[in-house]
């Protein structure tokens, strides 16, 4: 998660720190053209990396399927096929397909990667917050969306599909591989892609917050956090 922010006069990088739960050294690593940390110009856009995606594999989560908008409800209790089917492709390919080619890499190492994914995924993202910077990502190199819709915050990314003509939110049930799937997590926001059933269950694929230091690696999981929208690609 992300968001920029215009700086106003008297605003100090502390104090940004404090009202977005994020920390000076993350503030300073996510804007590399601030050289001094207690010198910031009004009028300056600054971008603000969140605290975490804080995504926890397997069960974690709220426990419940509440506090869903859009008609998609929660991924808890809902039960589907065996199988959902073959992905929905995007004129350059199959957006789940791409997203697999990558499982179990760092994200931090994916975008060092020069070409592909990983040279559309933004570097001065942080390593622990990269959920958006990833799918956005994928779909770019799927052809599902322009580089200019390249979001790195959950709710950006959400808004900018809200507002594309080729999307439409559909409910899990008839979610297909490669939907992107945006959810409300204890402490804020994640986004993935949907990547089918399994038992019954469905499962899900994205940069999540896996590894010891809190970083994420690009992993297919459960999850049981409230869906706030399935987005499907309808081009």
């Amino acid at each position: 998660m992300s968001s920029s922010y215009r700086i106003k006069s008297g605003d100090t990088l502390s104090h940004l720190a404090q009202r977005y739960n994020t920390s000076v050294s993350a503030l300073m690593k996510a804007n590399p053209q601030i050289k001094n940390a207690d010198l910031i110009y009004a009028g300056k856009s600054l971008n603000i990396p969140g605290a975490r995606d804080t995504f926890e594999s397997g069960t974690s989560g709220s426990g419940r399927a509440g506090g869903a908008t859009g008609g998609s409800g929660g991924s808890q209790g809902v039960q589907g096929p065996d199988s959902s089917g073959p992905g929905i492709r995007g004129p350059k390919g199959s957006p789940f397909e791409i997203a697999s080619q990558h499982l179990g890499k760092n994200a931090g190492s994916l975008k060092l990667e020069g070409s592909g994914v990983g040279a559309d995924m933004e570097d001065w993202v942080p390593n622990n917050v990269n959920c958006a910077n990833f799918v956005s990502a994928v779909l770019e190199q799927a052809g599902q969306i322009s580089d200019a819709q390249h979001d790195n915050s959950v709710m950006g990314l959400m808004a900018k599909l809200d507002r594309d003509p080729n999307f439409k939110r559909i409910d899990l049930k008839d979610a297909k591989p490669g939907d992107v799937v945006s959810m409300k997590t204890n402490g804020g926001q994640h986004v993935v892609m949907f990547a089918g059933w399994k038992d019954g269950k469905p499962q899900f694929i994205g940069s999540n917050n896996v590894n010891s230091d809190g970083s994420q690696r690009v992993t297919i999981s459960s999850m049981n956090y409230p869906i706030m929208a399935v987005h499907q690609y309808q081009g």
